[in-house]
């Protein structure tokens, strides 16, 4: 029975010493990780699995430790044991500034998304303006063709009132002309002595 329960120290031992190696690797790759919130989330996720199983290893070593029966061996396993527990609990502390940190790089990322939304709005704000500038700028430019046409309206008007008083006057003339020319005559028919 020692013989088997050294075994199983051995294999306890072998996986704690993997999964310490497992859990330093995954959290040198959250520090190294640049990528989407969602490949940091499984980072962590994974972190936490080899933690439990982690712990769980230290159990069974513990467990193994206090079932063995010489008091010298039970003592070195306990001892093993304590200094496991020292060590995860150093990277528990790396894992919780894991999550931290990805607590913080999911709220950078969402202030980054609003911030991008917000220069989406300004640069659509900025277009409306510009087009309704461009349309401020071609309505003033009709105004001012019109307003030539206006102006060239107003001076037709004005020659064609002055050509209208003209053109009375010289009717009137001729008019009166004609009287009097008609007068002439009746007068030279009818009274040649005068």
């Amino acid at each position: 029975m020692a013989a088997s329960q050294d075994v199983h120290v051995r294999i306890c031992n072998q996986e704690i010493v993997k999964f310490d190696l497992e859990v330093k690797a995954l959290i040198q790759d959250i520090r190294d990780c640049s990528g989407p919130l969602s490949a940091l989330t499984e980072l962590n996720t994974k972190v936490k699995e080899k933690f439990q199983q982690l712990r769980h290893r230290i159990q069974e070593l513990e467990q193994s430790a206090k079932e063995q029966d010489r008091e010298s061996e039970k003592l070195v396993l306990l001892q093993e044991v304590e200094s496991h527990k020292k060590q995860m609990l150093r990277k528990t502390a790396k894992e919780s500034l894991a999550q931290t940190s990805s607590s913080i790089t999911e709220n950078l990322m969402g202030i980054s998304r609003m911030m991008s939304q917000q220069v989406q709005q300004s640069e659509e704000a900025i277009q409306t303006l510009a087009n309704s500038s461009r349309t401020i700028l071609d309505a003033n430019e009709e105004f001012k063709s019109m307003s030539g046409t206006i102006q060239l309206g107003r001076k037709l008007i004005t020659k064609y009132n002055r050509r209208e008083l003209t053109d009375k006057l010289l009717i009137f003339l001729a008019l009166a002309l004609f009287l009097a020319t008609v007068l002439y005559i009746i007068k030279k028919r009818l009274f040649p002595f005068l």
